[in-house]
């Protein structure tokens, strides 16, 4: 099994924002783009932070507001600095958070999610720009054809990995939703199975109706 890599699905045109880019500059980048976030790059093309609408609206929350309805935000040091900032490298928020051309799909996503990100700078061995991949990018593996997901399922997992004959366990898939159905020798392979299964690209969930003819974990149970 293979899960595609970021190369494949990173946008490699990529809109960049120079370290000393002003402010209405940069407001006009992301318009012109229709982005909403940019790399902030060196004199290398080395990403040194990410600048978004949200770094750029700090400016606007941080002004008194004339009607007086709403409170003045009492921003902490790092933000009031943003707000105060005229250069892309005094908005962005840094340091970047970049991922390698050769990750695959769940590398991106959990270094997303770890860091609370929405995209990843995307950067070759000598650290320099090379793409960007955003979640939108890498939700595109749900796109995948279900025939593809039942043929991988079938051949990469049940066959060529736990080595099952092709009549053992039936493969379905509607909708990225996968159900099997079918028996194996051993109890403590069915899990197996489902785990696999999940990590198949495009999989949105794993419904397993399998038997077993042996109970090798010690539980009393004669079948599931």
């Amino acid at each position: 099994m293979q899960h595609r890599t970021v190369a494949e699905l990173m946008t490699r045109q990529v809109v960049r924002a120079r370290r000393d880019l002003p402010f209405k500059e940069i407001v006009k980048l992301l318009a012109d783009n229709d982005v909403t976030a940019v790399p902030v790059v060196d004199e290398q093309d080395r990403p040194m932070g990410v600048v978004s609408e949200a770094d750029l609206l700090r400016k606007s929350a941080d002004q008194e507001d004339p009607s007086g309805r709403m409170p003045i935000p009492r921003p902490e040091a790092w933000e009031r600095a943003k707000a105060e900032g005229i250069r892309a490298e005094e908005l962005m928020s840094a340091p970047a958070v970049c991922a390698r051309p050769e990750w695959n799909v769940v590398e991106a996503a959990r270094l997303m999610e770890v860091q609370g990100v929405k995209r990843l700078p995307v950067v070759d061995e000598t650290d320099r720009l090379r793409g960007i991949v955003s979640r939108s990018d890498l939700l595109r593996v749900f796109l995948r054809r279900d025939e593809a997901i039942r043929d991988e399922i079938t051949r990469d997992v049940l066959q060529q990995t736990l080595g099952l004959a092709p009549s053992a366990v039936a493969v379905d898939v509607r909708e990225g939703q996968v159900a099997l159905d079918g028996s194996v020798e051993v109890r403590s392979l069915v899990p197996i199975i489902e785990r696999l299964c999940r990590s198949v690209d495009g999989v949105v969930s794993v419904s397993a109706q399998v038997t077993y003819r042996t109970d090798d974990t010690g539980r009393t149970a004669a079948g599931m």
